[in-house]
C-alpha cells in the first residue's frame, strides 16, 4: 500500500513538473515567435508564422492543462482528451501555416495552394474533433481518444517534413534541413509511442520532440530573416558587370560575372548565346554613350526595320536565366527577386516609349575576349 501510495505521488509530481515546463517554455516561445512576426512579417502580410506560434500556444495550454489535473485521480477521460483535442489544435494551425511557406516542393504545391487545402485539412480534423469530445464523456472509450490525434499528426507530419527539408534545401542550408527530418521522425516515434501506454517514456519522448520542433520553428523563422538580408540588392551603382566568352574549353562559353550581390560567393554564371547577345548589346551601347535600346512594337508588323530587343519577354528570359545561376532554380520569388533585379540592371525611357537601357554606370562594365 505504501509503495502504491508513493508511486501515485512520484506521478503526480512528475506530470506536475512536466505541465510546468511545458506552460512555460511554450509560452515563451509563442511570445518570441509573434515578437518576430510582429517586427518583421507583420509589415509583409504573412500570416505563416502566426499559425505556427499558435501551434506551439496549443502546447503551452496543454501544460496548464497537465497542471490542472497533476493531483486529479478521477480524471483519466477527461486529461487524455483535453490532451487530444489540444493536439489536433496544433496540427492544424501546422497545416494552415504550410501555404505560406516560400518553398512548396513542386509535387505537393498545387495541392497546399489551392482553394480546397483548408477543406482537405479541416474536414478531418472536425471528425475527429467530434469523436474525441464524444469518446471523453463515453464510458466505453477511452481507447480510441489518443488514436484520433495520433493519425491526423502523423498526417500533418508527412507534409510538414516534406515542406521544412525543402525550405530549407532551397536556402542551401543543407545541415538544418537534415537536423529537420530528424526531428520529424521523433516526433513519427513519439505519436506511434502514445498507442503503447506508458506515461513516463511518452513523457520524455513528448518533452524531446517538442523541444526540437520549436528550435526547428525558430532556425525556419531565422533563415527567413536571413535570406531577407542577403538577397537585398544594393544600389546600381555598387554593381558590377563583366561580359566574357570563354574559348579555353572544348566548347565556348558565353560567361558573365555580376558582383556585388550581398552572399553570392559565386557570381560567375553561363547564358546562351542569344541572352549574351541580347545584355552585350546594352553593355556596349552604355560604354559607347548611345544607352538607348528600342523595344519593337507589338503592332508593328514591318519587316524592313530591325529593333534592338523582339519584345519583352527576351528581358523576362535574361532575367531568369541571371536568377537561375545565382540563386538557383526554383529558388528565388518574384516580388523579392526577379522585380529588384530587373529594376537594379535596367531602366525604361520616362519621355520615350518603348526603350530601355542598363542601369549600371559604365565604369561598372567590362567586356572581355569578345
Amino acid at each position: 500500500m505504501t509503495d502504491s501510495v508513493s508511486q501515485q505521488l512520484s506521478d503526480t509530481h512528475l506530470w506536475s513538473f512536466y505541465g510546468w515546463w511545458q506552460l512555460s517554455v511554450c509560452l515563451f516561445a509563442f511570445l518570441a515567435l509573434m515578437a518576430i512576426w510582429w517586427h518583421i512579417g507583420r509589415k509583409r502580410g504573412d500570416l505563416g508564422q502566426v499559425w505556427l506560434a499558435l501551434s506551439v500556444l496549443c502546447w503551452s495550454i496543454s501544460g496548464a492543462v497537465e497542471v490542472a489535473y497533476a493531483s486529479t485521480t478521477d480524471s483519466g477521460p477527461l486529461l487524455e482528451g483535453w490532451r487530444s483535442i489540444l493536439s489536433l489544435f496544433n496540427s492544424l494551425f501546422i497545416l494552415f501555416a504550410l501555404p505560406w511557406f516560400r518553398y512548396i516542393p513542386t509535387a505537393i504545391s498545387g495541392l497546399i495552394n489551392s482553394k480546397y487545402w483548408y477543406f482537405l485539412v479541416g474536414l478531418p480534423f472536425v471528425f475527429s474533433l467530434m469523436a474525441t469530445f464524444s469518446k471523453m464523456f463515453s464510458v466505453y472509450g477511452g481507447g480510441l481518444i489518443s488514436e484520433l490525434d495520433v493519425y491526423y499528426a502523423v498526417f500533418t507530419l508527412v507534409f510538414l517534413g516534406y515542406v521544412l527539408f525543402w525550405s530549407f534545401a532551397k536556402r542551401r542550408l543543407m545541415m538544418l534541413a537534415y537536423l529537420s527530418i530528424a526531428c520529424i521522425l521523433v516526433t513519427f516515434a513519439a505519436q506511434l509511442y502514445k498507442l503503447s501506454g506508458s506515461n513516463v517514456n511518452l513523457t520524455l519522448f513528448s518533452a524531446i520532440f517538442k523541444t526540437s520542433l520549436i528550435m526547428i520553428f525558430f532556425a525556419l523563422a531565422l533563415s527567413w530573416v536571413k535570406e531577407l538580408v542577403e538577397n537585398v540588392l544594393p544600389p546600381s551603382e555598387k554593381l558590377y558587370l563583366r561580359l566574357q566568352v570563354n574559348r579555353a574549353s572544348h566548347r565556348v562559353q558565353y560567361q558573365i560575372n555580376l558582383h556585388g550581390i550581398p552572399g553570392q560567393t559565386n557570381s560567375d554564371l553561363i547564358l546562351t548565346p542569344a541572352l549574351y547577345d541580347l545584355l552585350l548589346k546594352f553593355a556596349q551601347r552604355k560604354i559607347g554613350g548611345d544607352h538607348w535600346l528600342e523595344i519593337k512594337p507589338k503592332k508593328d508588323l514591318r519587316s524592313s526595320k530591325e529593333y534592338d530587343i523582339n519584345d519583352h519577354n527576351q528581358i523576362k528570359r535574361l532575367v531568369h536565366s541571371m536568377l537561375d545561376g545565382l540563386f538557383g532554380k526554383g529558388c528565388w520569388s518574384k516580388e523579392q527577386h526577379e522585380i529588384p533585379l530587373r529594376e537594379a540592371l535596367f531602366e525604361l525611357s520616362d519621355k520615350r516609349e518603348r526603350r530601355m537601357r542598363l542601369r549600371l554606370p559604365a565604369e561598372n562594365i567590362s567586356i572581355l575576349n569578345t
